[in-house]
């Protein structure tokens, strides 16, 4: 992304504030400043010249169990997400969370993510995901906790799982995000479960695609399918 957006001292603190009322593993905790997402961003036409004009999906409401099974620690995992406006690949870091790692492997296998959208995007931030309600309000039902280190970094490709101000840090539901600024100075407080190794034009490009003022996209940007390859 060409000249992405600095922000002022008020400014990032306000996006910390709003990153923290993404949901870990209840409802009970819903971020209210995107539960009008579904209705504000379906055009006619996509706005963009690289996306696919789709629909929102229709809104689900899922609870999963918590995976019973470590992952293999000798197996690399790297999760793909298809969407309309292009592909990106993750890969996973078991080694700085473990837990939250093998939670997202076993929901992306059961199709958890699948026709699901992108309900934050804040252009020079980050672009969020992961709530099959497709409001930002919406978890799994369950959470898992992985403490980043104390220098935990949150630049450009880094993806990390949103929480809510009440949590300790590192906990984490389904809702992960994508920094997309070139450092946007969050403290370490969210799981940082990987990073995009393949794609990362494509997240550039989807985080163009958000209001500054709202942090709602300005169109539909949806995750048709998530998969897991292993090597």
């Amino acid at each position: 992304m060409a000249d992405p957006r600095r922000w002022t001292t008020i400014a990032a603190l306000a996006a910390v504030i709003a990153l923290l009322a993404g949901c870990g593993g209840s409802e009970e905790s819903a971020d209210d400043t995107t539960t009008d997402a579904v209705e504000e961003t379906q055009p006619a036409d996509s706005l963009s010249t690289f996306c696919e004009s789709v629909a929102v999906p229709e809104a689900r409401t899922v609870t999963a169990e918590a995976p019973s099974d470590d992952l293999d620690p000798g197996t690399t995992y790297r999760l793909r997400f298809d969407t309309n406006c292009g592909d990106f690949t993750v890969t996973l870091d078991q080694e700085t969370a473990p837990e939250t790692s093998a939670s997202l492997v076993a929901l992306a296998r059961d199709g958890y993510f699948d026709d699901t959208v992108f309900h934050r995007i804040v252009p020079g931030f980050v672009i969020q995901g992961g709530d099959p309600t497709q409001t930002g309000g919406g978890g799994p039902g369950y959470s898992t906790v992985d403490t980043p280190p104390a220098d935990a970094s949150y630049v450009k490709g880094v993806v990390a799982m949103a929480k809510t101000a009440s949590e300790p840090p590192g906990t984490a539901g389904s809702q992960f995000f994508v920094v997309t600024g070139d450092d946007i100075g969050l403290p370490p407080d969210y799981a940082i479960v990987g990073t995009v190794t393949d794609g990362l034009d494509a997240v550039e490009l989807i985080g163009e695609l958000g209001d500054a003022t709202t942090e709602l996209p300005l169109e539909p940007v949806v995750i048709s399918t998530v998969t897991v390859d292993e090597t």
